[in-house]
């Protein structure tokens, strides 16, 4: 079973999926955003999902992604928020890989997410005091999961991947590679 993942997760809004397009050209792994790749799957928008199926089933499906990953090699996967919300999602990521937190402040996640459409977790409570609350309910989930931890707040996504990718310990892929 490959260990060489690895495994963004954080708040919506830290920056996993524009940080996880930097890093996977650094690194030349093969990207993979959860949410996208279960809206495909599903033939179906998150929102939708929770709509008619629920969050019970969507969870199911972030694990059951999960399980796939644990025989992948190489690739940077964006997970989904809530995903490292469930021990048993948790564990299936550190069996197969590094988890890096990404974080930011509740002010820059408003800023990043207001206008954007599908955060169903965000209907209708798109404000500071909401997503404050929401984000310090979970933070500690994602203390928890996380190998490292790299704030996002001000910076460059070039910079913050370069950070990941030095602090895991890692080169960059040489040109020509992958």
């Amino acid at each position: 079973m490959a260990k060489n993942n690895i495994f963004l997760i954080g708040f919506m809004g830290t920056g996993k999926t524009t940080v996880s397009r930097r890093l996977g050209a650094l690194l030349r792994y093969r990207e993979l955003d959860m949410d996208q790749e279960l809206e495909r799957r599903e033939g179906m928008k998150i929102s939708e999902m929770f709509e008619k199926k629920g969050e019970a089933y969507f969870r199911a499906l972030e694990t059951a992604l999960l399980e796939e990953l644990r025989q992948a090699s190489e690739c940077l996967v964006s997970c989904g928020g809530g995903a490292a919300l469930r021990e048993e999602n948790v564990e299936r990521m550190k069996e197969s890989g590094a988890v890096v937190l990404l974080t930011a402040s509740p002010e820059t996640v408003l800023e990043r997410v207001r206008g954007g459409g599908d955060r169903p977790l965000l209907n209708g409570n798109m404000n500071l005091s909401y997503i404050a609350d929401l984000m310090e309910r979970r933070a500690p989930f994602y203390r928890a999961a996380a190998d490292i931890t790299v704030t996002t707040d001000g910076r460059d996504p070039g910079e913050i991947a370069e950070e990941i990718r030095e602090r895991l310990g890692l080169e960059p892929a040489k040109s020509g590679e992958k």
